[in-house]
């Protein structure tokens, strides 16, 4: 009876998972995206199509938002003002694994037409699937503080207002922006674009003005060297630029096209537009990440600020309002004290303070120009986050419950976190920066719950039929799960034992981050072998069902 069970929970109707898949209208009717974009008739000698490309453009501009949201534009100008332009290939591969990610998740709901967290809840066991569920939940509501709050910094750099009234304004104005999924997934996809636009208009102005140095900037691309101060900023690069909750949200996002899935040239074709497109958005991407390092690099970075003291540093104007973390004027190198017309300073510098430090470097149009941006940031990510936590909440626990209700829930979950946090650092950014540190960390130790299960479900032929990813796919794919572990564990001890950090520096605490390591990595050697057991486990319960059958017909 258990066994029986199981194999209910496990959702098995008689067809293979992936073998024909379910009915486009049916995978997204949870979210009420009716229209389905029709795909035009090319002949099958055509290599590229821009009227199919076009036909496919919209969700990878979508998924692209988590890599502009207002926690990568920190990690972006930290970047810059902490290590100038010697880490941009970090930046750039770490954009590069992003995007095989998501071609992966992309891949995994054109073949099959569900997306990923439904796969989980169908995939692995009970327990597990609530735990993955409850992990991307968390990485949710880390990615929509960061957003909310980025945006009230926004609203105050532009319009003066309190942080907590820029936090309530953007969970509100949630709803209202929502309200283009009614009028249709094009328009909201365009509204999205422009968004993003708006993003390249604000942030290549700040570029331009400050100008750059060509050769520097291919150097730092392409070719990758890194100096010792500059190790763990490149570290919390890599953690920062991909989102796991995107990974849920981009299988899902592809759903809005209709594809026969019985014709397996035609799921060939939307595969590649998909890669296409999303290769297209994340190039975009890209380049505004490197704006911002390179206006960032160009106005504040001092190699002597940032090797010479235990933590980095960038050189800043001492008249502007930097609130943050410091060093003494006395102890300041005279590189950086000559610089602002010899008021430069030795400081930390994060999202509450890059619009004074801009003000200060470029003029007072640069932060308002800042601020454009970054409201558009916040804006278009936060209306991101909630669709990605409303495609989470419906795979996973498969509740059917109107748009607006899932809206409501995961807004307020991740509301209540936000206006806190921007209560407590009103006053003060030094602290908005610390917690933005700790949430960029929170983000980064929660990706392998979402990059497992993308990875073991696309390297299963039961899952994906004829389109299981191929060895050399698998590879790359392990390969930056190691690296991903890897970069987890240097993160956390860097950040726990690092003496200018604010955790407690006792012994208790370093005790109790080990333990939770160690569950952790045994949680994620159990989510693999889970994932790599669960053809035989359904095996298993088909033939306990026919056994019972078997019994109860005798």
């Amino acid at each position: 009876e258990d066994e029986a069970k199981d194999l209910e929970h496990l959702d098995i109707k008689g067809d293979e998972i992936g073998n024909k898949g379910v009915s486009l209208g049916a995978a997204l009717a949870h979210d009420k995206m009716d229209e389905e974009v029709d795909i035009p008739e090319d002949s099958e000698d055509s290599c590229l199509s821009f009227r199919t490309l076009w036909a496919f453009t919209g969700p990878g501009w979508l998924m692209s938002m988590a890599y502009l949201d207002p926690g990568n534009l920190e990690a972006d100008l930290q970047q810059g003002a902490y290590c100038g332009y010697q880490i941009l290939w970090v930046l750039l591969w770490s954009t590069v694994i992003g995007w095989m990610l998501q071609v992966m998740a992309a891949t995994l709901g054109v073949v099959t037409g569900e997306d990923l967290a439904t796969h989980c809840r169908n995939h692995f066991s009970r327990w597990v699937s609530i735990i993955l569920w409850i992990m991307t939940e968390l990485a949710i509501i880390g990615s929509d503080i960061q957003e909310v709050v980025g945006s009230a910094i926004a609203f105050k750099l532009l319009f003066g207002l309190p942080l907590w009234a820029g936090t309530l304004i953007t969970g509100l104005d949630t709803f209202t922006f929502l309200g283009f999924h009614y009028f249709g997934i094009r328009k909201l996809e365009a509204f999205f674009c422009t968004l993003i636009f708006i993003m390249c208009v604000c942030f290549f102005i700040n570029w331009g003005i400050a100008g750059m140095n060509g050769a520097e900037f291919a150097f730092g691309v392409v070719v990758p060297t890194i100096e010792d101060y500059a190790v763990l900023q490149a570290v919390a690069t890599l953690g920062a630029v991909i989102m796991p909750h995107n990974i849920y949200l981009h299988s899902a996002l592809v759903l809005s096209r209709k594809i026969n899935r019985e014709d397996q040239s035609k799921v060939r074709e939307a595969i590649k537009y998909n890669a296409i497109e999303s290769a297209i958005a994340l190039v975009v991407s890209f380049l505004i990440n490197a704006a911002i390092v390179v206006t960032f690099a160009r106005g504040f970075f001092n190699k002597e600020c940032s090797s010479q003291f235990d933590d980095n540093y960038a050189c800043v104007d001492s008249r502007s309002d930097i609130s943050g973390n410091t060093i003494d004027a006395g102890k300041t190198p005279g590189s950086c004290v000559s610089r602002f017309d010899g008021h430069g300073i030795c400081a930390q510098i994060g999202m509450g303070s890059a619009g004074a430090a801009l003000e200060k470097f470029l003029g007072n149009a640069a932060k308002y120009i800042w601020g454009l941006g970054l409201l558009a940031s916040g804006q278009a990510s936060t209306m991101t986050g909630t669709y990605a936590g409303q495609f989470v909440m419906q795979g996973f626990l498969n509740i059917q419950v109107p748009a607006w209700i899932r809206t409501f829930i995961t807004r307020s979950v991740a509301l209540g976190p936000a206006i806190l946090v921007a209560l407590a650092t009103s006053g003060n950014p030094g602290l908005a920066d610390q917690i933005g540190e700790w949430l960029n960390i929170l983000q980064s130790v929660q990706l392998p719950f979402a990059l497992l299960p993308v990875l073991l479900l696309t390297n299963s032929s039961t899952v994906m039929g004829a389109f299981v990813n191929k060895k050399y796919v698998k590879a790359i794919g392990w390969f930056s799960a190691v690296l991903v572990f890897g970069v987890n564990v240097y993160l956390v001890i860097s950040f726990c034992w690092g003496s200018g950090n604010p955790v407690p520096q006792t012994t208790w605490f370093k005790a109790m981050v080990i333990v939770l390591l160690v569950f952790y990595f045994l949680f994620i050697a159990f989510v693999i072998y889970d994932g790599m057991t669960a053809k035989n486990r359904k095996a298993s319960a088909t033939h306990a069902l026919r056994a019972f059958s078997a019994v109860n017909d005798q």
